[in-house]
């Protein structure tokens, strides 16, 4: 019997798309598939290589600044002969097949359908998120702190997401994409309408870097969880493993944005 194939991992452009530690998301992923069992391969694609990631469970896309999102732009318009497709096509297929993406402030906003900078600059997305991004004169930094939404987790206590943001970019949803999470401290997609990030079958993006999957340990098994049933064809529910670190880390985080506020509030 032919040996069962691993659970595929690629994390794309890691070296233009790798902000305020979006890295430390593949490290922890490594860590909790180790620490589930699961035997896995993990894959870098750089600009130009001809991988076809409709044969991978789960992407990572980081993040990066404009002048970075222009040359991944260049790349989504390669044609790989060996595929018969560019590579905004291939990763459009990976994503109607089921494919696990996760992509994090400048690759969530190429997962759009565009995101036009300040100075007015257009740069088409992959349309994989029924979402646009706008550029904005002002940056929204700081600490978040979100519930996620009854759309992706719906029994209550919903649990929460924490990070920390800095982008221009305001991401706007259409109704074919649900929001990720309500914010309850900072701004998100665009500081308006309460919403951060989005997903829309396995695809999710965040504006969370710092790093996203280290302190919110729940959601690096949901996204596990879609890999694997990626792989598999069949939903499968991971065995809780010993979170208590990532626990701390987590209330300290929602601590420590609580005190910020509470100060900002007081000024």
């Amino acid at each position: 019997m032919a040996e069962e194939r691993p659970l595929r991992v690629a994390h794309l452009y890691p070296d233009l798309m790798n902000l305020y530690g979006d890295r430390g998301n593949v490290i922890a992923l490594r860590r909790r598939l180790e620490w589930h069992g699961i035997p896995y391969e993990l894959v870098g694609v750089a600009p130009g290589d001809a991988v076809d990631l409709r044969s991978f469970d789960l992407i990572f896309f980081g993040g990066g600044q404009d002048r970075e999102q222009r040359l991944v732009c260049q790349d989504f318009g390669c044609r790989f002969p060996a595929l018969s497709q560019t590579r905004a096509e291939n990763i459009r297929r990976a994503a109607a097949e089921g494919v696990a993406i996760l992509a994090v402030c400048g690759g969530y906003q190429l997962l759009g359908r565009y995101y036009r900078t300040a100075e007015g600059e257009m740069m088409p997305g992959l349309e994989v998120l029924d979402a646009w991004t706008e550029g904005g004169s002002e940056r929204l930094i700081g600490d978040v702190v979100a519930e996620a939404s009854p759309a992706l987790v719906p029994t209550a206590p919903r649990p929460t997401l924490v990070g920390f943001e800095n982008h221009s970019g305001r991401t706007f949803l259409g109704p074919k994409a649900a929001p990720l999470a309500r914010v309850l401290v900072g701004a998100g997609n665009n500081g308006q309408d309460g919403t951060e990030g989005a997903f829309q079958g396995s695809v999710f993006g965040t504006y969370l870097h710092g790093s996203l999957l280290p302190k919110n340990p729940w959601f690096a098994d949901l996204l596990i969880e879609r890999a694997l049933a990626h792989k598999t064809g069949s939903m499968v529910r991971l065995q809780p493993l010993d979170d208590r670190l990532e626990a701390q880390a987590h209330e300290a985080a929602i601590a420590n944005a609580m005190r910020k506020r509470g100060r900002a509030a007081r000024a």
